[in-house]
C-alpha cells in the first residue's frame, strides 16, 4: 500500500523521475569467444537430486540422480546460461574389489588381485574455475548407485543412460528436481543448453546420453570414451581385459563404484550383471547389446570432439574409432583429436591449444557464437611429443588398403612379408603365453621362436604412414586348450618414442580464476615420457577361434583342422620410418590381456595363404615394393 505525504500551501506537485532499471546481467563475446567477466569466488551453488525414468534397484521407486551446480550469482538476477556437465561414477570414490582368476583350471575362482582404480587419473578439476567467470553454470553428476544417487550402477546399460539423460531434461524443464530440504526445483537459470566433457568413465557417459538423442544437449567431448563395452572388455569374442586391469569386468566395475547409502540392495542386481556377462564364451550378447551405443550413433542431436591417446591400452582407441565412424555417417558435426599419451587427457601438455578449441567448441554449440571452429581442419594428430599435425579427415584422404603376404623365410623362420604370396611349408609353434608376455616373445626377431611366429619386411627405404584399422586374414588350425589368436603389428628398429605417460616439467601455468582451497584455475605442465628401444608394439588385435564367424556364436573348431581366420587389430596411427622393418608377430595367449589356457596348444599356420591388411597412407604400398 502506498504512503501520502501532505505538501505545504501552494506546492505544486511534481513525479519524481523514476530510478534508472539496473542493467541485466550479460555475457561478454569479444574475439569469437566468451569472456570472463563473472566471478567464480562469489558464484552460487546448488545440490538437486533428478528423478529419472529408470527403476534399476527394482523397488519400484524412479531412481534419482544428484547434481551439484555451481553458477554466476548474476544467474539469480536473471542471467540464464548454459551447463557445462561431468557425469561421473567416481565423485564418492570406489571400493576396493577383487577380480576374476584368468588363469583357466577347471573352475573360475576370484584371484586377490585388485581393482582399485587411481583416483587421481581421474579428468581433473578445472572447469568451475575456467568456464564459471565466462558466463556457463558447471555441474557434477553422480552417475545412478553412486554418491548421492539411488539405483544400482549397471555398468553403461540403458538404466546408466537414462540417469544421464535425466540431467539434460532438467535443464531443460522435462524432468523433476528436489532440493536436500525436499522443495521441488527448477531451473529457471538453465538455458536448456548443455555440454558434457569428461574422461574414461567420465567420457563414456557423455557418448551414452547423446546416444539417447536428448533434447538440449549440444556438444560433448569424450575423452577416451567407451562407445561399446564389449569393446573395452571383450574382442572378436574372447574375452580381453583392458589394459593394467586383467580379470576385471562389468560387474567388479559395478562393485567398484558401488557408493550409494544402502548399497546393500543393490547385490542381487550386479549379482545377475555377473551370471549374464559370461566369462566363459565371450560372445557378444544382450547384455552387451544393452551397453553398445555405436548403433544409436543415428540419435545423437550434440556435435561430438573425439579425444583418445594413441598409446591406451585401457580403453583402447577402437571404442573412439568406431564412435567417429558412425558418427561420420550419421552426419553428425565431429572433431578428431589422436595423442600420443595413453589414458589421458592432453590438457597439461598442449594447454593453450586445449583451452582455445574446447572452449570454441563449447561457445560454438552453447553460445552460437560464430568463432570458425567448425571451418578448421577437423582432425589434429600428435605425431611426437609436441608436435601435431593436421588433416581434413581420419584415415587420411588417399590411404587404401594394403594387403601384405606373411611369407615363409628362406629358412622358415622368420618368415617375411611381401607385396606378392610365396606358398611354402606350413609353420607351427606352441602356446607358452601363459609363462611368457607378448613383449617376451617378440624380441630377437631374426631367430626362431618355439613358442611364436614372426613375419618381417625388409628395411623400409621410405617412410611408411599406417593410419586407420589393419586386419589379419590366416589360414590355421589349432589343436589344444587355448581358442586365442594374437597378434602384434610392431616397430623394429632402434629409436626413441612416446610410451604414453606424462612427465611434470615443474612449470605452473595459470589459466582460470582461483579461490581458497580450489587451485583449478593453475596446472603444471606436462611432457610425454619417451623411450629408446630397439622395438614398439605399434598395435595388436585377438581373436577366440570359436567365434570366426561372428562375436556372437561359438561353433567350436576340431583340433588340427585348418580355417580361414580374420579379425582387427587396434586402429592406429603411426609412421615406421626408413632403415626400419615392420614386423607381425603371431601368437595364441597374450598374457596381460586374454585368459590363460595352460600351455601347449599347437598352432599351425599356411604362409603365402595368411596376410595382413595394412590402411596405408599415400606412397606407402610403394615403399613396400
Amino acid at each position: 500500500m502506498l504512503a501520502l505525504t501532505a505538501l505545504p500551501a501552494g506546492a505544486t506537485a511534481h513525479a519524481s523521475p523514476a530510478a534508472p532499471a539496473a542493467p541485466r546481467p550479460q555475457v561478454k563475446i569479444a574475439g569469437g569467444e566468451t569472456q570472463p567477466v563473472f566471478s567464480r569466488a562469489d558464484a552460487v551453488t546448488q545440490t538437486v537430486d533428478i528423478e529419472t525414468t529408470a527403476d534399476s534397484d527394482k523397488d519400484g521407486v524412479r531412481d534419482r540422480v544428484q547434481m551439484r551446480i555451481i553458477r554466476p550469482k548474476e544467474t539469480d538476477a536473471g542471467l540464464r546460461v548454459p551447463t557445462v556437465m561431468e557425469a561421473s561414477p567416481y565423485w564418492a570414490g570406489i571400493n576396493d574389489v577383487p577380480n576374476h582368476s584368468v588363469d583357466i583350471d577347471g573352475l573360475q575362482a576370484k584371484s586377490l588381485s585388485s581393482s582399485k582404480r587411481d583416483l587421481a587419473a581421474i579428468y581433473p578439476g578445472y572447469l568451475d574455475n575456467y568456464y564459471v567467470p565466462r558466463g556457463y553454470a558447471v555441474a557434477q553428476l553422480d552417475s545412478i548407485g553412486t554418491g548421492g544417487s539411488t539405483g544400482c550402477p549397471t555398468s553403461g546399460d540403458r538404466s546408466e543412460q537414462a540417469g544421464a539423460k535425466a540431467a539434460v531434461d532438467w535443464l531443460n524443464g522435462r524432468a523433476r528436481g528436489w532440493a536436500p530440504d525436499g522443495t521441488q526445483v527448477k531451473a529457471g537459470w538453465s538455458t536448456g543448453n548443455v555440454g558434457m566433457i569428461g574422461q574414461s568413465y567420465n567420457g563414456t557417459l557423455p557418448n551414452m546420453a547423446a546416444a539417447t538423442g536428448v533434447v538440449g544437449l549440444k556438444a560433448i567431448i569424450p575423452i577416451a570414451g567407451i562407445s561399446s563395452w564389449y569393446d573395452y572388455y571383450r574382442a572378436n569374442g574372447g574375452v580381453v581385459a583392458p589394459g593394467t586391469f586383467q580379470g576385471e569386468d562389468l560387474d567388479v566395475l559395478a562393485r567398484a563404484v558401488l557408493t550409494r547409502k544402502n548399497p546393500e540392495v543393490c547385490k542381487k542386481i550386479i549379482d545377475d550383471i555377473e551370471a549374464t556377462q559370461d566369462r566363459v564364451t565371450g560372445d557378444y550378447s544382450k547384455a552387451w547389446a544393452q551397453r553398445d551405443y555405436v548403433g544409436q550413433a543415428k540419435n545423437v542431436r550434440a556435435a561430438v570432439m573425439v579425444v583418445h591417446g594413441l598409446n591406451d591400452w585401457n580403453v583402447k582407441v577402437k571404442n573412439s574409432i568406431q564412435w567417429w565412424n558412425a558418427l561420420k555417417k550419421a552426419g553428425v558435426p565431429r572433431k578428431l583429436w589422436l595423442h600420443q599419451a595413453n589414458h589421458a587427457t592432453p590438457m597439461r601438455w598442449r594447454l593453450e591449444e586445449w583451452l582455445r578449441q574446447t572452449h570454441h567448441w563449447f561457445d560454438r554449440f552453447l553460445y552460437n557464437v560464430d568463432n570458425g571452429i567448425t571451418k578448421e581442419p577437423r582432425v589434429d594428430i600428435e605425431r611426437s611429443p609436441g608436435t601435431w599435425e593436421h588433416a581434413s579427415d581420419w584415415p587420411v584422404p588417399g590411404t587404401r588398403d594394403v594387403p601384405l603376404s606373411m611369407n615363409a623365410g628362406p629358412s622358415g623362420q622368420p618368415g617375411t612379408l611381401a607385396l606378392r604370396s610365396q606358398h611354402g611349408a606350413t609353420q607351427s609353434f606352441v602356446d607358452e603365453g601363459r609363462t611368457r608376455t607378448a613383449e617376451q616373445l617378440l624380441v630377437n626377431e631374426d631367430k626362431a621362436d618355439p613358442n611364436r611366429l614372426a613375419f618381417l619386411t625388409p628395411s623400409l627405404k621410405q617412410p611408411v604412414r599406417l593410419n586407420g584399422i589393419p586386419k589379419a586374414s590366416v589360414r590355421a588350425s589349432l589343436d589344444g586348450r587355448s581358442p586365442y589368436l594374437t597378434a602384434l603389428l610392431v616397430d623394429y628398429g632402434t629409436d626413441t618414442r612416446p610410451t604414453g605417460p606424462r612427465v611434470d616439467t615443474g612449470q605452473k601455468v595459470c589459466f582460470g580464476e582461483n579461490v581458497p582451497g580450489d587451485e583449478g584455475g593453475c596446472t603444471t605442465r606436462q611432457t610425454l615420457a619417451t623411450e629408446t628401444a630397439p622395438y614398439k608394439v605399434v598395435t595388436r588385435g585377438w581373436l577366440d577361434a570359436n567365434n570366426r564367424h561372428s562375436p556372437s556364436r561359438t561353433e567350436p573348431i576340431k583340433a588340427g583342422k585348418t580355417y580361414e581366420f580374420s579379425w582387427d587389430f587396434q586402429p592406429t596411427d603411426y609412421v615406421f620410418k626408413p632403415g626400419h622393418r615392420l614386423g607381425v608377430i603371431v601368437l595364441s595367449t597374450d598374457y596381460d590381456y586374454t585368459l590363460r589356457y595352460p600351455a601347449g596348444t599347437k598352432v599351425t599356420l599356411e604362409p603365402g595363404s595368411s596376410k595382413v591388411i595394412l590402411p596405408l597412407a599415400r606412397g606407402g604400398r610403394e615403399a613396400l615394393q
